[in-house]
């Protein structure tokens, strides 16, 4: 495929799954009191037991102190938990509370719900074969 092709792709294929995302993203109720940083931060700490808040200050490239600010309203909604290291208690450990849990658990539900309902309504059988096809090519371009 030429450079000028996958350009041409890359061009349309671009703002295409932005405004999906975007619209994901508006359409979960469960969603709408976090920004994007907050709602990453949820996700980071899903995959791991826990992190420090200068890790995740690097994760997400901001600094500790809007690291701090961001972790403060995740503990006051009770969506995270924070707890001190036992060999260093200057150093507070930040993992995913239930309810955090079962905020992404909802959120992943309400999306998945609403582009299950996306797909049968508006796509051809044979549309949805292409998606289906498509899923693994976008991994790709997700872990390049």
């Amino acid at each position: 495929m030429s450079k000028e092709n996958s350009y041409s792709i890359a061009s349309a294929l671009r703002p295409v799954l932005t405004r999906l995302n975007r619209k994901m993203r508006k359409l979960s109720p469960s969603n709408t009191v976090l920004s994007q940083t907050e709602r990453s931060i949820l996700v980071l700490l899903e995959q791991h037991d826990y992190l420090l808040s200068a890790e995740l200050a690097v994760l997400e490239k901001i600094t500790p102190q809007s690291m701090g600010q961001l972790l403060n309203h995740l503990a006051n909604l009770n969506l995270i938990s924070k707890t001190a290291s036992e060999t260093d208690k200057r150093k507070i450990h930040v993992s995913l509370s239930i309810t955090g849990k079962e905020m992404l658990e909802r959120v992943r539900h309400e999306r998945d719900e609403w582009l299950s309902k996306a797909i049968a309504e508006v796509c051809t059988a044979q549309e949805q074969l292409i998606l289906k096809e498509a899923i693994g090519p976008l991994t790709k371009l997700v872990n390049f």
